[in-house]
């Protein structure tokens, strides 16, 4: 049985207690929490769990600067956030946070197309901060998933090939790849060959249909992908991350949530 996180919704209910309760009783098997949540209310988030024994997997999101921002205010203000988000994770027996380099900061495909800083000096930067984060992760047993995205919404990493790369040449105990398939559909030229290629790093999964709605909406190859899967036998969660498209909202979500279930089991 795979292991199926939700990420927050409009439809869910606003308190977290009940909200863990609508979960569960959902048929989901944990939670992806926004990383602000651990910040800000985290007493909040250790008490919804003791009442109702839903957990919290994974984060994503929530801090304040990336861990490849050209502003280098922001991404030591991110690095802080980030090594308290592990260490509040770690108390709550959750696994790990989900990190892109950036998200929405630059595109090489798109104007102006000349970036800020160089390859090189991205590269520098990045390893700087993981390097940070890997030994904050690793006193915490947690992890660092960093997340590959799409060329239009980052430039720094955005292949299993990529990411795979800087966790190679860093050589980090608790650093992996989120493999997201929506992401995939657009940067992998065959989903089902790259997650056995890069398998071996993979440590968290993003679950969302190529047009970015909910799983079954849209074209993607789940099925191929979850075998890839099975033969690399991963073992970690996947989260559901993506807009709702059918109404009413909940009822189309709670059917993805279905369609997963039944077509991981082909």
């Amino acid at each position: 049985m795979r292991t199926i996180l939700t990420q927050d919704k409009d439809f869910f209910p606003q308190k977290l207690k009940d909200k863990f309760f609508y979960l569960k009783d959902a048929g989901f098997d944990g939670f992806e929490i926004d990383g602000k949540l651990l910040l800000e209310r985290f007493d909040e988030v250790q008490e919804a769990i003791a009442a109702t024994g839903f957990p919290v997997i994974t984060a994503c999101g929530g801090y304040r600067g990336w861990i490849g921002d050209f502003d280098e205010t922001k991404r030591k203000k991110g690095l802080e956030d980030l090594a308290l988000m592990l260490e509040r994770l770690a108390i709550i027996s959750g696994k790990g946070i989900v990190i892109p380099a950036a998200w929405g900061m630059f595109s090489l495909r798109l104007p102006p197309m000349i970036p800020p800083r160089s390859s090189q000096e991205d590269e520098k930067v990045l390893h700087d901060s993981l390097r940070f984060l890997n030994t904050i992760a690793a006193k915490n047993n947690v992890s660092i998933f960093i997340e590959p995205l799409n060329r239009y919404e980052d430039h720094m990493i955005n292949s299993l090939e990529r990411g795979s790369y800087y966790i190679a040449t860093g050589g980090y105990s608790n650093v992996r790849l989120t493999a997201d398939f929506y992401h995939m559909n657009i940067e992998e030229s065959n989903i089902y060959e790259s997650l056995l290629q890069f398998g071996s790093y993979i440590g968290h999964i993003h679950l969302a249909d190529n047009h970015r709605y909910q799983p079954g909406s849209g074209h993607t190859d789940f099925i191929s992908g979850f075998n890839a899967l099975k033969e690399i036998q991963y073992k970690g969660a996947y989260a559901i991350e993506c807009r709702v498209i059918g109404e009413p909202s909940e009822l189309a979500y709670l059917e993805s949530l279905s369609y997963l279930r039944r077509v991981s089991q082909i």
